[in-house]
C-alpha cells in the first residue's frame, strides 16, 4: 500500500482526485491532503507519504518550491506535478528537482491513477536497489571511505589530533566548517535477530545519506549510524536534527521487523567538542534499553551525570545492572539475587531482607535522581511490613522482587522521555481551544510550546501514542459529532466550524473516522 498526499489551492480539484480514485483498489492509501504549500510542508514532514501530487501554482510556497524542500529531507517521495502550464520552462525546472511525473490540466482520473502506479513501479524498484547489501559493502569497503571512517570515528570518540584536523579534513573531501554542532546516534535492530533485514536497512540508509544536507554520516559498525549535523543557528540545528531522526527511523521501519534507537547528543559550538556532544548521545544508549520499539531521544531529555550515567550505586552487582536493565533481564537479576541467597544456606530470611532493602534504597535513589519521590510513587515499598511479608517464603520473595525491578525499569524509562508532560498538557489545552481555526497546525502549536516543529512532532508522537495530525483531526471530528448531536447546522457550517477548510474533505475524513457519512450519523442519533 503506497501512501498518497494531495496539495491544490483549487478544492474541486481535491475533491475529484480524492472521490474518483479508488485508492485501496489499486493499492494505495490516501493520506491526507491541504491547499497551500507551507501548511503542506509541516504536514508531509509528519506523514512521510510514499508519494506526492501537487499543484504548480499556489500562495506562499508553489509546487516547485514545495517539492524542493520535499525532496531535500525525504527524497524517496516520488512527486507528480499538476499544472495548467505547457510551458518548457516549468517543464525544465520539474525534472531538474526530480519531479516523477508532469500532469496538464484538466486531467482524468485514470490519467492520475497511471502516473500513480507508474510512481509505485518506481518505488519498488528503488526499493530493491538501495537494499542491495553487497552495493554497500563494496562502497564502504573503498579506501577513501575507509579512511574518512577512521577519521570520524576519532574524531567524535575525541582521539584526533585537533591541531591539524582542518587540514585532514581537506585531504578527505570532508567539509566540517560550521557555527554549532550536534551528534546522532542511531542503533538499527531487528525483532527477529535477522542479520539480512538489518543490512537492507542500513544500505537505504547509506543510499538515502548522499542527499542528506549539512551533516556528515558513516557507519561505525555494522548496524550504527553515526552522524555530524551542523548548523549555523541552534533553531536550525535543532531542527534539522529532529527531522534527520525522524527520516532514519521511517527508512527502517520500512522492514517491519526492524526498529531503531536514535540519540542525540547536546549542542556543541567547536569541532574539539564534537566528542562531547558523542558522549551524551552514547550515554543514552547506555542509560536504557528499549527492545523491539522505535525510539529518539535526546540529551536534553534525561538527567545523567558527569559520567554519563544515572546516578546509581557502583559497589553492589545487583544494583548496578539498573543503568542499563531492560525487562528481559529481570528473570537473570532474580536468578542471581537467588543464588547469592542459596550459598548462604539456613539464612534465607537476614539475606532476602537485605537484598530487599538494598534494592528499595536504590530504587529510591533512581527515582529522586529522576525528579521523582518514590514517598509519593510508590510509597508501600517503604514500609517494614513490606519487607517482611516480602521475605515469608522464597517464592513470594521472588514475585516481590520481580515487581520492584519492574516498577523501577519503568519508572525509569517513561522518565528518560516523559519530561515534557507540561508541553504535552499546554499543546493539548491549546489544540482543544483552537481546533476551529483552519490556521492551527503543527508549526503554530511547535510555537506555542516554543520547541521545533520538528523536535515537538517526535516528542508528541512519542508521549502520547499517536502523530499530531492524528489527534487535531481526533479533536475535530468528536466536536464536529457533538454539533450534530446538539445542534441543527448545516454540514458545510460544521466543518468550517471544526476547522475544515472543504466540507467534501470534512465528509470523507469523519466517514474514514467513524464509519458513516455525517448525514447518516445524524440520521443514526435521531433514530
Amino acid at each position: 500500500m503506497y501512501s498518497v498526499f494531495l496539495v491544490d489551492d483549487e478544492p474541486i480539484v481535491l475533491d475529484g482526485i480524492r472521490s474518483k480514485i479508488q485508492w485501496e483498489e489499486n493499492g494505495f492509501k490516501f493520506a491526507g491532503e491541504a491547499t497551500d504549500g507551507e501548511i503542506a510542508l509541516s504536514m508531509i514532514q509528519e506523514i512521510k507519504p510514499d508519494i506526492l501530487i501537487t499543484d504548480i501554482k499556489m500562495p506562499f510556497m508553489d509546487g516547485l518550491q514545495l517539492a524542493t524542500a520535499i525532496k531535500k529531507t525525504q527524497p524517496w517521495i516520488k512527486i507528480i506535478i499538476l499544472s495548467g502550464h505547457d510551458e518548457f520552462d516549468y517543464a525544465k525546472r520539474a525534472i531538474s528537482i526530480g519531479i516523477e511525473d508532469y500532469l496538464l490540466k484538466p486531467f482524468t482520473a485514470n490519467e492520475v491513477l497511471d502516473a500513480l502506479k507508474k510512481a509505485a513501479s518506481h518505488i519498488d524498484k528503488e526499493r530493491t536497489q538501495l537494499s542491495d547489501i553487497n552495493k554497500m559493502k563494496e562502497e564502504l569497503k573503498s579506501r577513501d571511505k575507509l579512511l574518512q571512517k577512521d577519521f570520524l570515528t576519532n574524531l567524535v570518540k575525541g582521539s584526533e589530533n585537533m591541531t591539524n584536523i582542518m587540514e585532514s579534513c581537506q585531504e578527505l573531501n570532508i567539509n566540517l566548517l560550521s557555527r554549532y554542532y550536534k551528534i546522532l546516534i542511531s542503533n538499527i535492530s531487528s525483532k527477529t535477530k535477522n542479520d539480512q533485514n538489518i543490512q537492507e536497512a542500513c544500505s537505504r540508509i547509506n543510499s538515502y545519506s548522499a542527499s542528506w544536507e549539512n551533516c556528515i554520516s558513516f557507519f561505525r559498525h555494522a548496524n550504527q549510524l553515526i552522524v555530524i549535523q551542523k548548523g549555523n543557528t541552534q533553531e536550525d540545528l535543532e531542527e534539522n536534527i529532529y527531522n534527520l531522526a525522524e527520516t532514519i527511523e521511517h527508512i527502517v521501519s520500512q522492514n517491519q521487523d526492524c526498529t531503531t534507537i536514535t540519540a542525540i547528543g547536546k549542542t556543541v559550538e567547536h569541532t574539539s567538542s564534537i566528542s562531547s556532544s558523542y558522549s551524551d548521545a552514547k550515554a543514552i544508549l547506555d542509560a536504557g534499553k528499549f527492545e523491539n520499539q522505535n525510539k529518539i531521544i535526546s540529551a536534553d531529555d534525561i538527567k545523567i551525570d558527569n559520567n554519563g550515567l544515572l546516578d546509581l550505586k557502583e559497589s553492589d552487582p545487583l544494583v548496578d545492572r539498573l543503568k542499563y536493565a531492560s525487562k528481559s533481564d529481570i528473570s537473570a537479576i532474580v536468578t542471581e539475587s537467588m543464588d547469592l541467597i542459596h550459598s548462604n544456606s539456613g539464612q534465607f530470611n537476614v539475606f532476602a531482607s537485605y537484598i530487599l532493602l538494598d534494592l528499595i534504597f536504590e530504587v529510591s535513589k533512581l527515582v529522586e535522581s529522576l525528579g521523582g519521590n518514590i514517598k509519593e510513587v510508590n510509597p508501600d515499598i517503604l514500609q517494614q511490613s513490606f519487607v517482611e511479608k516480602a521475605v515469608e517464603d522464597e517464592d513470594n520473595f521472588i514475585n516481590v522482587l520481580e515487581e520492584v525491578l519492574k516498577f523501577a525499569l519503568e519508572y525509569r524509562d517513561s522518565k528518560i522521555t516523559g519530561r515534557y508532560g507540561d508541553v504535552i498538557l499546554k499543546a493539548k489545552k491549546y489544540i482543544d481551544e483552537n481546533y476551529a481555526d483552519q490556521n492551527t497546525t503543527l508549526t503554530t502549536v511547535a510555537d506555542v510550546v516554543c520547541l521545533s516543529p520538528n523536535h515537538f512532532s517526535t516528542i508528541f508522537s512519542q508521549e502520547c501514542k499517536i502523530t499530531f495530525i492524528e489527534y487535531l483531526t481526533n479533536v475535530r471530528i468528536e466536536n464536529a459529532k457533538r454539533l450534530i448531536k446538539s445542534t441543527d447546522m448545516k454540514g458545510y457550517d460544521i466543518a468550517y466550524e471544526c476547522g475544515f477548510s472543504d466540507p467534501h474533505y470534512f465528509s470523507y475524513i469523519f466517514k474514514k473516522n467513524t464509519g458513516v457519512t455525517p448525514r447518516e450519523y445524524k440520521l443514526g442519533i435521531q433514530n
